[in-house]
């Protein structure tokens, strides 16, 4: 649909006729004005194993780009394993608590990252995943939350150490 089209109906809508934002996105997931160069959109309904999850889901982090992180959780949680869900659930409201970070939405982003912490608390940590420092990470983000982070910066890792300081991206 074009954004004549667009403006006409007052929504943007897919191929099957669903109501989806043509906006683009910066790389915290804002929306942009029409026609303003914005960063690609992760695809969605994408299924991906856990370990490909894991693995485009930290690339996202890395490029500070939790927003897009958290699409690539939801789609594990919305097509993955029942006895998984909660765990991806979770690890989406991490990457969605750092966006509201980086948005400088404190508030909301420390409430997003303790309940994404709480969530995955239960899990032993499958596909490498550092449920313990990531548990540890979103409570020490949450807590000294002040004003906007750099989402990059503070992106945890989801295997090995969590915390960004114990060890660099790369």
């Amino acid at each position: 649909m074009d954004d004549a089209g667009s403006a006409r109906s007052g929504r943007d809508r897919d191929e099957e006729g669903r109501a989806r934002n043509a906006r683009p996105r910066d790389g915290l997931g804002r929306p942009l004005p029409y026609g303003t160069p914005g960063v690609e959109r992760q695809p969605e309904g994408v299924w991906r194993s856990g370990p490909e999850t894991v693995v485009e889901a930290q690339r996202l982090l890395d490029a500070g780009m939790p927003f897009h992180a958290h699409e690539v959780f939801e789609d594990a949680w919305k097509s993955g394993p029942a006895h998984e869900r909660e765990l991806w659930r979770g690890l989406a409201q991490l990457a969605v608590g750092l966006t509201h970070a980086a948005r400088g939405n404190t508030a909301g982003g420390a409430r997003l990252l303790l309940r994404g912490a709480d969530r995955i608390t239960p899990f032993q940590g499958p596909y490498g995943i550092d449920v313990p420092g990531l548990t540890r990470w979103a409570r020490q983000l949450a807590d000294r939350l002040t004003g906007p982070v750099d989402a990059a910066t503070e992106a945890p890792r989801l295997t090995g150490p969590a915390d960004p300081a114990a060890q660099s991206h790369g």
